[in-house]
C-alpha cells in the first residue's frame, strides 16, 4: 500500500509550505493548489485520499468546492477538512451542511491537524 495522498489547498504559500513539510514528514504524499479552480481540477484529476481546504480562496471559495465534490458520487467519499481563519459558528455550520468532515481554525495546532487526518483516513 502506497502513501496516502492529501490535496492541500490554501492561497498562502508560506502556510502551504509549512503544512506540506509537516505532512510529508509524517509519510503523506502532498499535492498543492493555490486557488479554487486549481483545487477542483486537482481533486478530480488526482483523486486524493483527503483534502485540506481553505475557505477564502481566489477564483472559487472552499464552500463551493466542498459542495461540488460532495454532490458528485465519484468524489463524495473523500474526507474534507475545512481549514480557515473563519471561526464563526455559522461558518462551521455551513461547512458541515455542505459535507465537510472536519473544521479546523487557523492558527492551528499541527498535532490536532495530524490526529484529525489519521482519524478521517482510519489510520
Amino acid at each position: 500500500m502506497g502513501k496516502k495522498k492529501i490535496l492541500l489547498v490554501d492561497d498562502e504559500p508560506e502556510l502551504v509550505d509549512l503544512v506540506k513539510m509537516r505532512l510529508e514528514t509524517n509519510d503523506y504524499e502532498v499535492i498543492t493548489a493555490y486557488d479554487g479552480q486549481e483545487a477542483l481540477r486537482k481533486a478530480r484529476g488526482q483523486n486524493p485520499d483527503l483534502i485540506i481546504l481553505d475557505l477564502m480562496l481566489p477564483k472559487m471559495d472552499g464552500y463551493m468546492i466542498c459542495g461540488l465534490l460532495k454532490k458528485d458520487a465519484r468524489y463524495s467519499k473523500i474526507p474534507i477538512v475545512m481549514f480557515t481563519a473563519r471561526a464563526q459558528v455559522e461558518d462551521k455550520v455551513l461547512g458541515e451542511n455542505l459535507g465537510a468532515d472536519a473544521y479546523l481554525v487557523k492558527p492551528f495546532d499541527p498535532t490536532v491537524l495530524l490526529s484529525k487526518i489519521k482519524e478521517l483516513l482510519g489510520e
